[in-house]
């Protein structure tokens, strides 16, 4: 499966952003797809997931009622949507996926394709 992330961009905080994830050739079906981010001088974090097989979504703490994971399945892309973004979101967000978790929700050791990424500011 090749991914293609798009929606990044600048925005005011308490803004919000879509990120698009979409699968250039083949099925998101029966894959968790995971959405990272790296800040800069940072490790890359997972922020949230959805697993395609029952559309059932996962949260970090950092980003939980704040970001909503959704699927069109008919479009094979998955989406994220931002809102009430913070300076501290600002970050390259990736999307990923993984036939199954073995290690942990956000171990990188289970997504075996990533996408290039799409960077998201939030000015103060």
């Amino acid at each position: 499966v090749q991914l293609v992330e798009t929606g990044g961009g600048v925005v005011q905080a308490g803004g919000s952003l879509r990120l698009s994830c979409a699968a250039a050739c083949g099925t998101l079906d029966y894959y968790v797809v995971g959405w990272f981010r790296q800040a800069p001088g940072s490790e890359r974090e997972g922020s949230s997931l959805i697993i395609t097989s029952d559309d059932s979504t996962y949260y970090a703490d950092s980003v939980k009622g704040r970001f909503t994971n959704s699927r069109d399945k008919a479009r094979n892309t998955v989406y994220l949507q931002m809102n009430n973004l913070k300076p501290e979101d600002t970050a390259v967000y990736y999307c990923a996926t993984a036939p199954r978790l073995r290690y942990g929700a956000y171990d990188p050791r289970d997504y075996n394709c990533w996408g290039r990424g799409t960077q998201v500011t939030v000015s103060s």
